[in-house]
């Protein structure tokens, strides 16, 4: 099979395009054709040698979309999608034309998605249904602070707050593209700038948010805290720019803030599965909108797809292996 891979750490011209045996699936795993993956920023990192878990030689990718052609028969032909923090790191990823996953990791592909959009929601879905339901646990009718909207992960978070009946204030550098489902759903977008916390401070009545979810995190980690009302929660997925903080340790006891750490990476594509499948439910029920797919490359042009998330594209890169 045809597959990116990198033998050395570096910039995304380590990646090199090579010919590897095609896995035979063990018994209780699978093996998927992959149509579609997308390349994340964690992706690029993880080539440039930020994650200590990974020894190369590896294929890398987490996200994908494609057909069950080996493994249990109940699942052959079956299109699937699927994400996981082990596969690129631990073990080879989508980046290539066939991946051996786990059976346990199956999980079907929205009908109402074609591959392209299906592999664009893995990680950034996944990341933000930790940090909103499972750790924060928004409810309905409380008011979520998205630091960060108009990223990946920002705009997941801001769909999944309003399928949960939330009102949705965005923050950012700039406003999330007109065309993107963020633009449409939030009911505020407020600059990051020095006047954001008394911004958001006017629009929630003086009292904060009941949520900050910050994809951005390091540099804007002090902003976090400050946005969120009494015993509000503040998720912190990143550390743009700044890994070490220092903050109020007194404001933030008297104000009784929950600080919630969210890492997607610490679960594996079987355990994703189930998150998948809420979302998969999710999509084919119209709550969910598949992100704006930005760029397309074949597998031959997989160092271009990983030269885009470096440089800050705005919407998702994917690569077509069909």
């Amino acid at each position: 099979m045809k597959a990116i891979q990198f033998k050395t750490f570096g910039a995304p011209d380590a990646l090199a395009l090579v010919d590897l045996p095609t896995p035979v699936p063990a018994a209780g795993s699978a093996l998927v054709q992959v149509k579609s993956a997308s390349v994340n920023p964690s992706d690029v990192k993880n080539v440039s040698g930020h994650f200590g878990h990974t020894v190369p030689p590896r294929v890398p990718g987490r996200d994908f979309s494609g057909v069950v052609a080996a493994g249990p028969s109940e699942w052959v032909g079956a299109e699937v999608w699927g994400t996981g923090g082990d596969i690129g790191f631990t073990r080879d990823g989508t980046h290539a034309e066939f991946i051996e996953i786990p059976a346990a990791a199956l999980v079907r592909k929205p009908a109402s998605l074609t591959h392209a959009q299906a592999a664009s929601v893995g990680v950034n879905f996944v990341v933000g249904w930790l940090g909103t339901v499972d750790y924060a646990q928004l409810a309905a009718g409380e008011t979520i602070a998205v630091i960060g909207v108009s990223g990946g992960v920002g705009g997941a978070v801001a769909q999944i707050a309003r399928a949960r009946g939330a009102r949705v204030i965005g923050i950012g550098r700039e406003a999330p593209d007109a065309d993107s489902p963020a633009a449409r759903l939030i009911d505020a977008f407020v600059p990051m700038d020095a006047g954001t916390a008394s911004r958001v401070r006017e629009l929630t009545g003086a009292a904060g948010a009941d949520v900050v979810y910050d994809a951005v995190g390091g540099v804007a980690f002090e902003l976090a805290l400050a946005l969120a009302k009494r015993r509000g929660r503040v998720v912190e997925i990143s550390a743009t720019g700044k890994r070490r903080v220092e903050f109020d340790l007194i404001d933030f006891y008297h104000n009784e803030t929950q600080l919630l750490g969210a890492d997607s990476a610490k679960l594996g594509v079987a355990e994703t599965a189930p998150i998948m499948r809420v979302l998969a439910e999710a999509f084919d029920a119209g709550r969910f909108t598949a992100p704006v797919v930005a760029r397309r490359y074949p597998l031959e042009q997989a160092r271009e797809a990983y030269e885009a998330v470096a440089a800050g594209t705005r919407g998702r890169v994917v690569i077509d292996l069909a």
